[in-house]
């Protein structure tokens, strides 16, 4: 019987979901009149889509295809049409929704490039009116009406902002590779959003159809019939858990009442220890992340109640003690973290130097330890109002997945220590597997155990978990080949740190013995500066002559396609949509790392 450990796929074809690149699909229509003609078209496609759910990238792609081919037009023209099609799809929903509730996000390269006198703060270009391009035409249109104006680059920052809550739809102007990468987050998590996409991608005093910009911004009708589905509600749920006053109302802070403090940031430069220590253990819990696991845990919950927060928020029935729970598994997740970047002597996390680097190592310990013991308080605490079977359930599976997670990390400790690096791919999937996929069971069991008894799903919790988070682990290697601006912010850390990751399992698999001697020399050297960039992007390049980054991307592909199969099966349709949808976000496309130039040095050994 195969299983999700298995290191090679059943068979080798090119992965389906593969992201090859998408430049010769992203021609901008030449005149005018043919990008009207396509909008036009796509308005007439669009019109019998189901919009009472999120629109998916097969059937926006299949859509926009049957656009160009009812045209007669060849698919350069594919991605300004996949535009031209979601607008049509979202156009009734943006239309509806208060100037006041909505975000103009504006590119920074729509500028004039000589002599723009705007500076840049935290969340982007800070405009100002002087009549040298359309920013400020737009923007101060756009504010007039009771928009929030962003000029900046990127989703990150959209995604923040609709989760805190602030705006309830986009419109948004840029070229066709970011609207490219904003269609898989923004409208696959059902926010409405229309574009106009830029007239060129040099990132450089580029144009637009201004027309078409002023329309989209002054779209205003009453509320259509039907709602598409959107997880914003549950994310915001989510969100608002670490939020005060609502955290400290969920976890109420044993010295924040006794030292009379009237602002929470007081408690960090409070001069009783008591006091600081309970602030830093609170500020870290809500510093930062996605909420993933906690978002989980209330979707999950709400699925199995009849999925109505993916409709209205108003509908959204959660009761304390599940947002006491979902506030649970992100403890238990933030004090791994903490004791983590300690093993590991990481120097940021989420943006910020982590909690040993400035407080101390027996500090941060110590704030790990704490953020365990409220997780497991959070939930034994409501044994009454679950009742105690269910709140023992729980606490079993957060035991459960706790003490897997220190046996995959533990593993990773003893191998990165041993004298004897021998990794195969088998044996790095197995600490993927105990390190990454209890975290997404337990999230996943807790949302479904609060809503009912979980015989029926059991099996499917740890069978999709494994996939899922083995998969993702798999995309985190990628991303430590790049800098990260949301967590570590330094690339090549798992090299630099000799940490046993897929990518070296591989890599050490299809070495010769000479190349492996060598591989396994540079992995331990601990040299900082320039000859830790030398040994980076020798490793790189070894690592791309046994093309280790496609290998581990097909990995990433069959356990992604194991996972959907699972959802296939899965009853209510509420959770089979919110397992589909931890697919395609949890798992979302990473880039594979490009080939270095080739090397100008060699490696010598330490015989």
């Amino acid at each position: 019987m195969s299983t999700v450990l298995e290191t090679q796929p059943d068979s080798p074809p090119e992965p389906k979901n593969k992201k090859p690149s998408t430049a010769h699909l992203k021609v901008i229509p030449e005149t005018r009149q043919l990008r009207d003609r396509i909008r036009e078209v796509a308005a007439q496609f669009a019109s019998k889509l189901d919009k009472t759910k999120p629109l998916s990238r097969d059937e926006s792609r299949a859509t926009a295809e049957a656009v160009l081919q009812h045209l007669g037009l060849g698919e350069q023209y594919l991605g300004f049409t996949l535009v031209a099609v979601a607008n049509e799809f979202w156009r009734e929903q943006v239309a509806a929704i208060p100037f006041h509730r909505r975000l103009l996000l504006l590119p920074h390269c729509l500028k004039n490039a000589e002599g723009c006198p705007a500076d840049y703060d935290e969340f982007g270009l800070d405009c100002k009116k002087c009549g040298a391009c359309s920013v400020a035409d737009f923007k101060v249109r756009a504010e007039e009406l009771g928009y929030k104006v962003l000029v900046s680059e990127g989703t990150p920052i959209v995604l923040k902002i609709i989760v805190s809550g602030h705006v309830d739809a986009i419109v948004g102007v840029a070229c066709l590779n970011v609207l490219e990468k904003a269609f898989d987050k923004v409208l696959l998590a059902g926010i409405p959003c229309v574009a106009t996409p830029l007239l060129s991608s040099n990132c450089r005093s580029t144009s637009v159809d201004d027309d078409w910009v002023a329309q989209m911004i002054e779209l205003k009708t009453e509320p259509p019939e039907q709602s598409t589905k959107t997880w914003m509600h549950l994310m915001r749920s989510a969100n608002a858990l670490f939020e005060e006053p609502e955290l400290s109302r969920l976890a109420p802070r044993t010295r924040f009442g006794q030292a009379k403090l009237q602002h929470v940031e007081q408690g960090l430069n409070h001069p009783d220890p008591l006091v600081r220590q309970e602030a830093i253990a609170y500020d870290f819990l809500a510093r930062g992340g996605k909420r993933a696991r906690p978002f989980i845990t209330l979707a999950a919950y709400d699925a199995l109640k009849g999925g109505k927060g993916t409709l209205r928020a108003d509908d959204i029935d959660l009761p304390d003690a599940v947002r006491r729970a979902a506030l649970a598994i992100e403890a238990f997740h933030k004090a791994s973290l903490v004791h983590d970047d300690i093993q590991d002597d990481d120097t940021y996390r989420y943006g910020e130097v982590t909690l040993h680097r400035k407080y101390g190592v027996p500090t941060a310990i110590n704030v790990g330890d704490y953020l365990i013991g409220m997780g497991y308080r959070l939930v034994s605490r409501e044994r009454q109002t679950l009742g105690g079977d269910t709140a023992s359930d729980i606490l079993d599976k957060l035991a459960d997945a706790h003490m897997r997670l220190c046996e995959g990390q533990g593993a990773e400790l003893l191998w990165r220590d041993a004298f004897d690096q021998t990794l195969t791919p088998l044996d790095a999937l197995k600490i993927y597997a105990l390190k990454t996929a209890p975290a997404f069971e337990a999230a996943l069991y807790t949302g479904i155990r609060l809503a009912g008894p979980t015989e029926a799903y059991d099996k499917l919790i740890a069978d999709f978990s494994r996939n899922i988070g083995v998969a993702f682990q798999i995309l985190n290697d990628f991303k430590d080949w790049t800098s990260d601006d949301n967590n570590k912010l330094v690339a090549g850390q798992d090299v630099l740190s000799a940490r046993p990751t897929l990518l070296l399992a591989l890599a050490l698999e299809a070495a010769t013995p000479a190349e492996r001697e060598e591989l396994l020399h540079l992995i331990r050297q601990e040299k900082q500066g320039e000859a830790s960039e030398r040994v980076l992007q020798r490793v790189r390049t070894l690592f791309h002559k046994w093309k280790v980054f496609e290998k581990a991307d097909a990995m990433v592909e069959k356990f992604r396609a194991r996972a959907e199969a699972l959802a296939d099966e899965v009853q209510p349709e509420p959770l089979r949509e919110l397992l589909y949808y931890l697919v395609d976000t949890v798992l979302e496309r990473t880039a594979i790392p490009e080939e270095p130039q080739p090397a100008v040095f060699m490696v010598e050994l330490n015989r």
